[in-house]
């Protein structure tokens, strides 16, 4: 990890100079992006088959998985880790429920009624990666605030093996969750699937979940098709730490992302010479000690900086032009500190709240937004889930009261036939 002192830097500068953000080049990726969404359209299944045997090696008779094999999945997995699931899953419900909205009406007197009604969407599609790694979690993530919100119908997409399986704890979390509808298609033909539909996979109205960077790049290209969750990047996590902080511990939550991908950003802000000096040995310590440590070696190497700052005060300034995914604040009093926050994905407080406590059990969703993203979005939520139609009731009576006003609004933007509208009504 590189030390670089900071006195005060403005966000560009931060963006420019160090955290790389900015838009890659995707034009080769797309074109592949490109050809494999129009096959999906055209072929449906029949590409569906194809790819699978192209990209993951599997040779399918058919793309939906039995009930038969989501039970043999579960007598795969070990007791502990359902019971585990099962608890995860209560966490993350109960912290889902007290987001739901309800309808309301407003009656504002003389004949009008006001108000908004909330829907949840009818079908939505989660893509679960798979390949090296598994991510039961994901399934819990994005498919507990769909339900909490009403979804009628989930399906639930994830490339096979070669086998043709899927991961068995992807499928208990499917199950623990009562999904049943489950699909071996993967990448970004499994995207188009869910978007345009084939005969096998009826198309749904929003599409979450992550992927590498062809399923985002799909994604991105079939939104207004259908919705999206978000363009997901790399991993990130930002620590906020002073003078009293534990290197121990914040070397290790900085190494738990480090391990997601060679493009993690992991970052350290610190008022401490001393502490940043520290987190750099224990950083060297323990990586050399983890499975996935030519990954980590590579984003410490690529995305790795601890900032060095004269106070807390800029601490925060730098913290809120990063606007990370994820943010722990290992300072005294956090919560305090908190209202200083104004830009994180997830925000974690003191020495015992690890993000990985986050990921997988605490209740608040894991799919947040990255790339700077968390200056204007939020973690998925029950809201991602519903729409809302607004409610408008006039009688004649409190129509006749405003027909003036509305028919003049209406002229001083040149739109007769709006204002005719309203003029027709008039009392005969």
């Amino acid at each position: 990890m590189k030390i670089v002192c900071l006195e005060d830097i403005n966000r560009n500068d931060l963006n420019n100079k160090y955290l790389n953000r900015g838009e890659m080049a995707y034009e080769e990726i797309d074109v592949i992006v490109d050809q494999i969404l129009s096959e999906v359209k055209c072929r449906g299944d029949a590409a569906l088959l194809d790819y699978a045997l192209k990209f993951d090696g599997a040779m399918l008779k058919d793309i939906a998985i039995s009930v038969e094999e989501i039970e043999e999945a579960l007598l795969a997995v070990e007791p502990e880790f359902i019971s585990i699931l099962k608890e995860a899953k209560d966490n993350i419900w109960d912290y889902h429920e007290k987001q739901k909205q309800n309808s309301w009406f407003s009656n504002q007197g003389e004949n009008i009624i006001l108000g908004q009604k909330v829907t949840p969407l009818e079908r939505i599609g989660i893509y679960v990666p798979g390949g090296k790694a598994a991510y039961p979690s994901t399934v819990l993530m994005n498919a507990i605030p769909a339900l909490v919100a009403g979804v009628d119908s989930i399906a639930m997409v994830s490339p096979p093996d070669k086998e043709g399986k899927i991961n068995p704890y992807v499928l208990a979390a499917a199950r623990i969750c009562g999904i049943t509808e489950i699909y071996k298609v993967g990448g970004a033909q499994a995207i188009g699937a869910l978007a345009f539909g084939t005969v096998t996979i009826a198309s749904v109205d929003k599409i979450v979940g992550p992927g590498n960077t062809y399923v985002a790049r799909a994604k991105k290209k079939v939104y207004g098709s259908v919705d999206i969750d978000m363009i997901a990047g790399p991993s990130e996590i930002c620590i906020l730490a002073d003078d009293e902080s534990e290197p121990v511990y914040i070397a290790a939550d900085l190494l738990s992302q480090a391990e997601h991908d060679e493009e993690a950003g992991v970052i350290l802000v610190t008022t401490s010479q001393v502490l940043a000096e520290e987190v750099v040995k224990e950083v060297k310590r323990q990586s050399a000690l983890l499975n996935r440590k030519e990954i980590i070696y590579k984003s410490l190497e690529n995305h790795g900086y601890i900032f060095v700052v004269p106070n807390l005060e800029t601490g925060f300034h730098v913290v809120n032009s990063i606007a990370p995914e994820h943010l722990e604040l290992m300072v005294a009093s956090p919560f305090d500190a908190l209202p200083k926050v104004r830009n994180a994905g997830a925000i974690f407080l003191g020495a015992y709240s690890p993000e990985p406590l986050g990921d997988y059990f605490a209740g608040p969703n894991h799919t947040l937004p990255t790339g700077g993203t968390a200056k204007f979005s939020s973690p998925l939520g029950v809201d991602d889930f519903i729409k809302k139609s607004s409610i408008i009731y006039y009688n004649r009576k409190a129509l006749e009261k405003v027909r003036d006003q509305v028919i003049y609004f209406a002229e001083k933007e040149g739109l007769t036939a709006h204002a005719n509208a309203v003029r027709v009504r008039e009392k005969g």
